[in-house]
């Protein structure tokens, strides 16, 4: 079953024929689509993977990149994929393709890289920011940037999904990705009735920092917490407003020294923000 979403489309002949639309639909109750091993995406880990160590290893990407006192590469947009989303000649794969459509526009993917120890305090982090990646693996819904001091938060990117795909074999520990089961439907409501009755120029400028507080304190009590520990070969799909982040390392966790490595895609949605704002 396909989950993206199709309208009906004339074009310039009469014919009536039916494009994908970005937006995923048709979310499981817990806000995220798992996909189980394949070979395609194994294929498309291990390319990705090649490229994604010369990227690690560049000096200038790690001046750049490497925080939390050498634990994380954050890599956003690090990645040289195509726009198709292929990197080394290696296509997407096909489950993935599947459930979001053909696209040409995706971003080069974040290589997000996690190192034994993390997390250390980041460069310029309160002790509080600190706390809050540490106990609650900083925990977030993308989109929403924290700017000024003391910070605050707008909704300055609006993505159709969130697509990770391993590229590294790790221990369970080794600072997995980490959701909130069902939080989407919580932060949508919020957003909505921090956003619902505005024009979408004007989002960016609407301070939505206690509404999305109080959703995330509303997550985090009504909410499971679920480690999601995926291996090279699997995938894992995201609605755009599940609480996510990323869980600390443990002390008995493994892996090779290319670090726990993710590659990412969240690319900007074509939708309306009416559309966006309320999908299912």
């Amino acid at each position: 079953m396909r989950l993206f979403s199709m309208r009906r489309w004339t074009g310039c002949s009469s014919r009536t024929r039916w494009r994908a639309e970005p937006v995923v639909t048709g979310w499981p109750e817990a806000g995220y689509l798992r996909f189980g091993w394949n070979g395609e995406t194994y294929r498309w880990s291990q390319a990705a993977r090649q490229i994604a160590r010369k990227v690690a290893d560049d000096a200038a990407m790690q001046a750049k990149w490497l925080q939390c006192e050498g634990t994380w590469f954050v890599g956003v947009d690090a990645l040289p994929t195509a726009a198709d989303g292929s990197i080394g000649g290696v296509s997407l794969p096909r489950p993935v393709r599947d459930r979001i459509g053909p696209r040409t526009d995706l971003h080069p993917a974040q290589l997000s890289i996690t190192y034994l120890g993390y997390p250390r305090p980041r460069a310029g982090e309160s002790a509080a920011a600190f706390r809050y990646r540490r106990d609650r693996d900083a925990a977030h819904m993308d989109g929403l940037l924290a700017e000024g001091t003391p910070k605050r938060r707008f909704m300055r990117e609006r993505h159709d999904w969130i697509l990770g795909l391993p590229l590294t074999e790790t221990s369970q520990g080794a600072s997995p990705l980490v959701i909130w089961e069902g939080s989407h439907r919580i932060l949508q409501d919020a957003m909505i009735s921090a956003l619902g009755d505005f024009d979408e120029d004007l989002w960016a400028r609407t301070d939505v920092t206690e509404i999305y507080q109080d959703a995330r304190r509303r997550a985090f009590a009504q909410c499971r917490r679920r480690p999601l520990f995926t291996r090279p070969g699997e995938a894992v799909l995201l609605n755009p407003f599940l609480l996510h982040g990323v869980a600390p390392w443990q002390a008995a966790a493994t892996a090779s020294g290319d670090g726990r490595m993710i590659a990412y895609f969240r690319p900007e949605s074509r939708e309306s923000g009416s559309d966006w704002l309320r999908q299912k």
